[in-house]
């Protein structure tokens, strides 16, 4: 499975990347508010600070300025991939950019069907939000069963992109399905490294380390 940060801040991705682990990174405009920075100045430092995908959004919900809108995305780096939301209109851009061999991130999915023509459209990922689908009562888990299986059915290359990660058995559930990628906050990324029984092991390794009276430095 790959990793994604799903984020605009540039320190985090940073230190993400150091481990070795960053795949990608997803932003969204409510991320880019965060960030409080100019939408291309930070976006081009995040294309250039990662060797994966960066999905930049497109804002309007008409084709024709969504597919200028993602055009000048992909302009920013040969990385982008262009996200659009899961709309007539945003399956329509997705459509026309895929055919300039653009990569498109279709976002905001809830459903298997939506997944399925976001798929026939020629998506590069979809993103179903499994927390927000939890949030309202629904099992986001089944949601990722369900477009793993129609893509499997079908033999679909689009990549199944979980996003709206809460925790760590998210992430588990999301890799025991087969989904491709998992698009979290560093914070919820640092939660895959905690286990109670690293930390006793650590905190006893040290304490007879110390007993050794030994230096390797």
């Amino acid at each position: 499975m790959k990793f994604f940060l799903d984020t605009a801040d540039i320190n985090d991705i940073r230190e993400a990347n150091a481990t070795g682990l960053l795949d990608g990174v997803t932003t969204n405009p409510s991320l880019i508010k965060q960030a409080g920075r100019d939408f291309f100045e930070v976006i081009a430092e995040i294309a250039a600070e990662v060797d994966g995908p960066v999905s930049a959004e497109t804002t309007a919900h008409d084709h024709e300025t969504m597919m200028k809108e993602g055009l000048k995305c992909a302009e920013i780096a040969s990385n982008i991939a262009v996200k659009v939301p899961l709309t007539v209109d945003g399956l329509k851009t997705c459509k026309a950019l895929r055919e300039r061999d653009i990569m498109v991130n279709v976002t905001l999915c809830f459903s298997a069907n939506q997944a399925l023509l976001a798929a026939k459209a020629g998506a590069t990922f979809i993103s179903p939000f499994v927390g927000r689908h939890d949030d309202v009562g629904f099992n986001g888990m089944e949601l990722i069963e369900d477009i793993r299986l129609v893509y499997d059915n079908y033999g679909f290359d689009t990549q199944i992109l979980v996003a709206s990660v809460r925790h760590p058995a998210h992430v588990l559930e999301s890799a025991r399905i087969g989904a491709d990628v998992a698009t979290m906050p560093w914070g919820a990324m640092r939660k895959l490294f905690n286990h109670p029984l690293t930390d006793s092991g650590l905190k006893g390794f040290d304490k007879d380390w110390a007993a050794t009276g030994f230096s390797i430095l």
